[in-house]
């Protein structure tokens, strides 16, 4: 390869599409210092983060299934994007001070169901495990999740076309994506930055990511459960989460101060992290604890936090399961 030609190639087609170099990277799945490091022409990038960048600028030719995941990620952040742009810098349903964003893609024997199917299994899939769940799907007009390009899709800053919310903060402006194939897409701002008793982008809560991550793992188990074609079979589910706009922020115990989960540390050593696994959707039923924590444990140590406890996150997570009110029925097929 041509690797200067093709660095110098990727920064014109950046340049325009009007992406930022953040922008980029999230596209991309990869860290800001990742692609600081690819402009400026460093060879000691793997192929596969390499890829990744030259992807989001069309310079990859590929077979279908190869990075589909990748090119349905792509698709919903720049869908995303486009509909953020229309408003105010400030806006609470833009991020301004950061997000983060989860996807997985279901991966096995999975039937195939139309649009309008799709619909009713992403309902029968939600699990409402605390008071703003993963997914949501509402029914209320002017909320409720439509159509788009081949996916069902749902921006719940739409509401404020049919009457103000009362909860219109980064938290609760989901905008997520779910397609025919076992591929879901959820983007949200971060709880903390729209309270009253400490600035937006200065702490981190400790306990809320055990219980979003543990809530999009049994999503994510639910759906193959609902899509699979076989009932006997196992369903793989490749995930991952992205956090980003983490400087500044110190590690905190604040959603629940009473928790037995009473991590804090020092401000983030980055600001973005990428936490990925692949499990069996029955692995993740039996045993949650043991998928998120790998994953927590990572988190943290972008906060100076080590040595931390399966069994610490074992406690938490029993504490998210016993707050489910609801099991749905499986969607006949």
């Amino acid at each position: 390869m041509n690797w200067r030609a093709l660095v110098t190639e990727a920064l014109r087609r950046r340049k325009a599409e009007k992406l930022t170099q953040r922008q980029h990277a999230a596209l991309a799945s990869v860290s800001i210092p990742t692609i600081v490091a690819f402009d400026r022409g460093e060879r000691t990038l793997s192929l596969d983060k390499a890829f990744s960048i030259l992807r989001v600028v069309g310079l990859i030719d590929e077979p279908a299934e190869d990075g589909a995941q990748e090119v349905f990620v792509q698709e919903a952040f720049t869908r995303w994007r486009d509909l953020t742009s229309k408003l105010p810098d400030d806006s609470p349903a833009r991020f301004p001070h950061g997000w983060y964003r989860i996807d997985y893609a279901l991966e096995g024997d999975l039937r195939e169901v139309e649009l309008h199917e799709l619909q009713r299994i992403l309902a029968r899939a939600e699990l409402r495990l605390t008071g703003w769940p993963v997914f949501w799907v509402p029914t209320r007009q002017g909320i409720a999740p439509q159509e788009v390009d081949g996916v069902i899709e749902c921006w719940l800053p739409r509401s404020d076309e049919v009457a103000p919310r009362a909860h219109f903060d980064a938290a609760h402006s989901d905008f997520w994506r779910a397609a025919p194939t076992g591929r879901m897409f959820l983007i949200r701002g971060y709880q903390e930055d729209s309270q009253e008793t400490f600035p937006p982008a200065t702490i981190f809560d400790s306990g809320l990511p055990i219980w979003r991550l543990g809530e999009t793992l049994l999503h994510a188990a639910r759906l193959a459960e609902l899509l699979k074609r076989d009932k006997r079979s196992t369903i793989n589910v490749r995930f991952r989460a992205l956090y980003t706009g983490l400087t500044g922020r110190i590690l905190k115990a604040w959603a629940n101060p009473l928790t037995d989960l009473f991590v804090e540390g020092a401000a983030a050593r980055s600001d973005e992290a990428m936490l990925e696994t692949e499990v069996s959707e029955s692995a993740i039923e039996k045993d949650l604890a043991a998928q998120i924590f790998p994953l927590v444990a990572s988190l943290y140590e972008r906060f100076g936090v080590t040595g931390l406890s399966l069994d610490r996150v074992r406690a938490e997570v029993e504490r998210l399961q016993k707050s489910r009110t609801a099991r749905h029925d499986v969607v006949p097929q």
